[in-house]
C-alpha cells in the first residue's frame, strides 16, 4: 500500500483515481510515499525519509523545494496545461478590462447615489471619462508561448488583433499549435516596443525576476497596458506604479493584489484567480495524480520538473528505478553491479536532463536486497527503488 499525504484541498475527482486497493490517502498520514498539494509552501517543512514523489496540482512549483528534492532523487510532478484554458479566459477578461476601463467604470457606477433620474444624469455626464479602445487592429504582445501563452495568442488572433510573440524556447510542437497569423519578435525589447497590450506567460526563475522593470517599461508605447497572470515577481511593482503615474502605462491588470498596487486607480488586481475554476482544479488534480500513480507503480516519469521523461513498458518480473547524477559511467557501474550478481538485463532506458538522470532497468529475475543496497551506494546514485511484478 502506498501512502499519499494531501496538503491543501485536492479535487475529489482527482483523488478518486487513487484506488483503495493500492493507495491510502489523507491529510495526516505519517511516513508518506508521496505528497499532493496545490499552493501550500513546503520549503520549511521536514520532508520524510519515506518520500518518493511530490505532485503539484498546477503548473508553478515555486512553493516546493525542488533543489533539495532533486538531490534526494525525488521527482516533482506538475500539471502543465491542465489549467491553461482557465488562465486564458482570465487573461482575455483582463484585456477587455484594460481596453474599456471597466474597473474604473464599475467603481464609478457603484458610487452613484440619488434617484434613478439623478443617476441617469450622472451617467451621461460621467461616462466619457471611461471611453476606451476596441481590440481589432491593436497589437497584442505575448511573452512566453507555452500552453497558456499559445491559447492567449490564438484568442487574440480570433479577436482581430495583431499578435506578436516572443519565446526563445518555443518547441516545434508548440509552434504547430500556434495560429499562422502570430508573428515572431526577434527580442523581448522589440516585442515590448510594439505592444499596445503586453501579457506575460513565463515561469519565475532568476532570469525572469523583475523582467518588466523600469527600463523595459519605458520602452512600451504611451498608454499601453500590461497584464500579468503568471507570477507576481516577474514585474517590478514599484516601477509599474511609477509608469502609471507618469502616464507611460495606461493600465496594469494582474492576479496579485500587493499593497503598493491595491488602491491605485489604474490597477485592477485580482486575488490569484488564474486557475480558480472547478474544471481547472479537476484537470490539474487528475493529471498530476495519474503521473504519481505511474511513477509509484511502474517507475515511469512524465512531466517532472527536475528529471527527464522516461517511460518503458514492463518486460520482466522485476524493475529497478534509479535516479542519479548525470556523470560519466553511471550506467556502466549499475550494469556491472547487476552482472556481478548474475542478473540478466532484459531492457534498459537511461535519459539525462541537466545535472540529473534517470534509469529504468527490467530484469529476468528479482533483485536481492543486498544488490539493491550495493547499487544505491554507488557514488552519484540519488535513489534506487525495486518494483516487482
Amino acid at each position: 500500500m502506498f501512502r499519499i499525504k494531501t496538503i491543501n484541498a485536492i479535487s475529489p475527482q482527482g483523488l478518486a483515481r487513487f484506488d483503495a486497493e493500492r493507495f491510502v490517502v489523507g491529510p495526516d498520514l505519517p511516513d508518506p510515499d508521496a505528497l499532493v498539494l496545490r499552493s501550500a509552501r513546503i520549503h520549511d517543512q521536514e520532508l520524510p525519509a519515506s518520500l518518493k514523489a511530490v505532485g503539484r496540482a498546477g503548473a508553478g512549483v515555486n512553493n516546493i523545494p525542488v533543489g533539495e528534492l532533486s538531490r534526494r532523487g525525488i521527482p516533482v510532478f506538475n500539471a502543465p496545461g491542465a489549467n491553461a484554458n482557465a488562465v486564458k479566459e482570465l487573461v482575455m477578461a483582463g484585456l477587455f478590462i484594460a481596453a474599456r476601463n471597466l474597473g474604473d467604470a464599475w467603481l464609478f457606477a457603484r458610487g452613484l447615489q440619488g434617484t434613478d433620474a439623478q443617476i441617469r444624469e450622472a451617467v451621461e455626464g460621467g461616462k466619457k471619462a471611461f471611453a476606451g479602445v476596441e481590440l481589432p487592429g491593436r497589437t497584442l504582445g505575448v511573452v512566453g508561448l507555452g500552453a497558456v501563452g499559445r491559447m492567449v495568442a490564438n484568442a487574440g488572433v480570433a479577436l482581430g488583433m495583431r499578435v506578436v510573440g516572443f519565446d526563445p524556447e518555443l518547441t516545434v510542437e508548440g509552434a504547430w499549435q500556434l495560429s499562422a497569423a502570430v508573428g515572431k519578435a526577434a527580442s523581448l525589447d522589440e516585442l515590448v516596443r510594439a505592444a499596445d497590450f503586453l501579457t506575460l506567460h513565463v515561469p519565475l526563475v532568476e532570469s525572469t525576476r523583475k523582467l518588466m522593470d523600469a527600463g523595459r517599461l519605458s520602452l512600451m508605447p504611451p498608454a499601453a497596458s500590461l497584464l500579468n497572470f503568471a507570477r507576481e515577481e516577474i514585474v517590478d511593482a514599484g516601477a509599474v506604479v511609477a509608469a502609471l503615474n507618469s502616464g507611460r502605462l495606461h493600465a496594469y491588470v494582474c492576479d496579485f493584489p500587493l499593497s503598493i498596487l491595491r488602491d491605485h486607480p489604474r490597477v485592477v488586481a485580482l486575488p490569484h484567480l488564474g486557475a480558480s475554476t472547478r474544471e481547472a482544479e479537476d484537470n490539474s488534480a487528475c493529471m498530476v495524480i495519474d503521473e504519481i500513480k505511474d511513477f509509484l507503480l511502474n517507475g515511469n516519469i512524465c512531466h517532472a520538473v527536475n528529471f527527464p521523461d522516461v517511460t518503458m513498458g514492463h518486460e520482466g518480473p522485476c524493475r529497478l528505478a534509479i535516479a542519479n547524477a548525470n556523470v560519466p559511467n553511471m550506467v556502466g557501474q549499475i550494469s556491472t553491479a547487476m552482472a556481478a550478481a548474475g542478473l540478466n538485463i532484459r531492457n534498459l532506458v537511461n535519459k539525462a536532463r541537466g545535472e540529473y538522470a534517470y534509469t529504468l532497468v527490467d530484469l529476468d529475475s528479482l533483485v536481492p536486497d543486498a544488490v539493491l543496497a550495493r547499487i544505491a551506494a554507488i557514488p552519484g546514485v540519488l535513489s534506487a527503488r525495486r518494483i516487482e511484478g
